[in-house]
């Protein structure tokens, strides 16, 4: 049974963790949680990075939640979700007739979030035009709504995310350096999925009562092999896509058994891991397949099947991980003691026969 605690505002100096809905006991998601809990106490700005689905509204509601501002207004936005000409309008508000079709006075976010926490989603998608602007609130505290000559002071604890790069983006000019800086002060790196692989079975765990119980179903056993699965794969979508993965295998469990949702993938592209020497973009599915497969017999020290094997670990039998490795070309890698044996081996079993013992991985 995963372990977590839905977060209570602080009460006096009360030492105990709380952060709602963060599933893991990870060194990786340790690492970001004290951090959170570094951070929270005080009215810095955060910025929260990471790869698409990595949770971080989750960490933006916790810092909310472990801080002082915790039972105030936690508003968000989403940058990337509203039109550029409409953006400044929803941050600062307008007067009435400001524009063609301000047709009523509008509140815009940071008014709204005066005296608590605004978070700023996909950060990097506010155009040049409009970024002084926030600069400027960062910095000042203050704003002009759109038709208005009336400053606004507000006090205002922004957290902001972004999956992309501001350095780069500031390299090419697309962001502003002082912006960037000024969102910097308290960087926090979520980890990918495949960065924290031994929380996945309490997530799975979790995902499988949520969707269990919204969709009246039993489900209670799942399978080594289809957990063994879900924990090698290396999750593009992280834990987004995990959640959704899980919801198709609860949707698809008979007889409270929940299935490998991983065993028919769409063919695309799949990320191994985040030091990956090539685009994973450019590569084939047979390519991508390839590697997944090398990268567990690796892991496994090329022991095929039983418990510690790379077919258990992929949530394939073993005759089937057999067969694909014959057709992909896999086969053992010979070490230097394995040559000086082979150079002295009739040639029916050198290199050139990939089933050959030497060739062929450990059962």
């Amino acid at each position: 049974m995963p372990e977590y605690a839905t977060v209570s505002c602080p009460e006096g100096d009360q030492p105990d963790r709380r952060f709602e809905r963060i599933i893991g006991k990870s060194a990786a998601l340790e690492s970001v949680l004290d951090q959170v809990e570094q951070v929270a106490s005080t009215d810095s700005t955060v910025l929260i990075e990471g790869e698409t689905g990595t949770g971080k509204e989750l960490v933006a509601h916790a810092i909310r939640n472990a801080s002082q501002r915790c039972g105030r207004a936690f508003i968000k936005l989403n940058c990337a979700a509203i039109p550029l000409d409409l953006l400044e309008s929803e941050l600062f508000g307008h007067e009435k007739g400001a524009f063609t079709g301000a047709i009523a006075q509008k509140i815009g976010r940071f008014e709204m979030a005066d005296k608590g926490t605004l978070f700023l989603d996909e950060v990097a998608d506010i155009p040049p035009a409009l970024q002084p602007k926030l600069l400027r609130v960062l910095q000042e505290q203050e704003f002009e709504r759109l038709g208005s000559g009336r400053t606004h002071k507000v006090d205002v604890r922004l957290v902001a995310a972004t999956n992309r790069d501001l350095m780069k983006m500031v390299a090419r000019g697309q962001f502003r350096s002082d912006l960037y800086y000024r969102l910097n002060v308290f960087p926090i790196l979520l980890p990918a999925l495949r960065e924290r692989r031994e929380d996945i079975p309490a997530l799975v765990t979790h995902f499988v009562k949520m969707f269990s119980r919204r969709m009246g179903k039993r489900v209670d056993s799942i399978p080594p092999e289809t957990m063994a699965a879900f924990q090698w794969y290396s999750w593009p979508g992280n834990i987004r896509e995990l959640q959704n993965l899980v919801e198709r295998a609860v949707i698809l469990s008979r007889d409270g058994v929940l299935p490998n949702p991983l065993q028919k993938r769409p063919t695309r592209p799949i990320i191994l891991s985040s030091n990956a020497q090539s685009s994973p973009l450019s590569m084939s599915w047979e390519h991508s397949d390839r590697a997944l497969i090398l990268e567990t017999l690796e892991q496994a020290g090329w022991i095929v099947g039983g418990p510690r094997g790379a077919a258990l670990k992929l949530g394939l039998k073993r005759t089937t991980l057999l067969a694909k490795m014959r057709r992909l070309g896999i086969s053992r890698p010979i070490h230097q003691e394995e040559t000086n044996v082979l150079a002295l081996a009739p040639a029916g079993i050198r290199g050139e026969d990939p089933l050959s013992p030497l060739a062929f991985p450990k059962f």
